[in-house]
């Protein structure tokens, strides 16, 4: 179902709304595709929140990044 909606852009959103039309979308075309991708950041965003979030409780984890930092710290040239 489409629905139809008026929104006021400031500068900087008629600038991208342009940038988005010179690539030969229609506006209509350029603002859906900008909804979308900017809905699909914010759900990346938030799963690798939640990613970083288990890893970081995981106590193996933590332990396996510190063996692994003393380890490239003991192959590190010395300066």
């Amino acid at each position: 179902m489409a629905e139809a909606i008026s929104v006021r852009l400031d500068d900087d959103a008629v600038r991208a709304l342009n940038e988005l039309e010179a690539t030969g979308l229609n506006r209509s075309d350029a603002v859906r595709t900008a909804l979308v991708v900017a809905a699909r950041r914010l759900r990346d965003r938030r799963r690798l929140a939640e990613e970083v979030a288990v890893l970081e409780a995981d106590a193996d984890d933590r332990e396996l990044m510190r063996d692994v930092a003393d380890m490239m710290e003991d192959l590190r040239a010395p300066w």
